[in-house]
């Protein structure tokens, strides 16, 4: 197979050393394997994304050495990709309107009986038949099926998607499109093949894998999900609290090949304090089997 990953962050905040290490195994992973890398700009919350984030982003990857293998694209402006997919759940009767708020999804009855602590949407409006009006968000039927998949790095796993968080969300109240189902969409029309991400998205694949089914994907992309870099136990790095910024190190006089080398050693790919240049990432992954076979 022919290995397609891609690189998406989203414009909201600058990058920081968590985005340098899904970096290091995006690029370092396909390059093993003589694959390609794809650039996508998730900007699908209009609310939050900003052009000047996506600038700096841009600026910040091509000073790092990362390089995709072609031009990114944006999600702000493939609104006809999502709705023409949009348009296909509906033919199959899997699309209903939802007036939900995000308060009636705080209360007790929302939660799952499984102890998920994410939000569950308990399909209230599943049968009302509401019109598709502003303010309404959109939601697609997920069936109760157990999504059984392999990760790259964490080995066998098991998720009931429909537990963890019912109806999936494809457009909230705002129109925005959602980012469970643009990323699944764009990965399919795109062709990617590896995705590659924080474990913090590992909850998002059963989810994922079960839409992209529905939209008639039958060969699914593989994933792995990499270790994040943390500022406590509990807490990973967050652009919205501008914690460990590139343009900051950069600002203190580290170069491209010092953020690097010490962002693989935060998440334990080296075990010693030392540089590194962003095209020699692969040589990280030549024997992390069963990355490269």
């Amino acid at each position: 197979m022919n290995v397609v990953s891609r690189f998406a962050p989203a414009p909201t905040g600058f990058l920081h050393l968590g985005h340098v290490v899904n970096a290091i195994y995006v690029w370092g992973v396909t390059r093993a394997r003589g694959g390609r890398v794809l650039l996508r700009i998730e900007d699908h919350d209009r609310q939050r994304s900003r052009r000047r984030y996506e600038e700096a982003i841009l600026a910040d990857l091509e000073w790092l050495g990362f390089a995709a293998d072609e031009p990114a694209v944006r999600q702000s402006e493939r609104a006809g990709v999502y709705e023409y997919a949009l348009n296909r759940l509906r033919a199959a009767g899997l699309v209903y309107a939802c007036d939900c708020s995000r308060r009636d999804l705080e209360s007790p009855a929302a939660r799952s009986s499984s102890g998920i602590s994410e939000r569950r949407y308990p399909g209230t409006c599943a049968k009302k038949g509401l019109a598709e009006l502003p303010g309404r968000s959109v939601r697609v039927r997920l069936s109760p099926s157990v999504e059984r998949f392999t990760d790259l790095r964490l080995g066998a796993q098991e998720q009931r998607p429909s537990e963890q968080c019912g109806d999936l969300l494809a457009k909230d109240r705002e129109g925005n499109w959602t980012y469970q189902f643009a990323a699944t969409v764009d990965d399919d029309v795109q062709g990617v093949t590896l995705v590659i991400r924080g474990e913090d998205l590992l909850s998002s694949t059963g989810r994922q894998l079960q839409l992209a089914r529905l939209l008639g994907r039958t060969v699914p992309p593989g994933f792995l999900h990499h270790p994040l870099v943390m500022k406590s136990a509990t807490q990973k790095l967050s652009k919205s609290d501008g914690d460990t910024g590139i343009r900051e190190l950069r600002e203190r006089g580290w170069t491209p090949r010092d953020v690097v080398g010490h962002a693989a050693r935060l998440v334990g790919l080296v075990d010693t304090r030392r540089t590194i240049d962003a095209v020699d990432v692969s040589t990280l992954f030549a024997t992390f089997d069963p990355l490269c076979e």
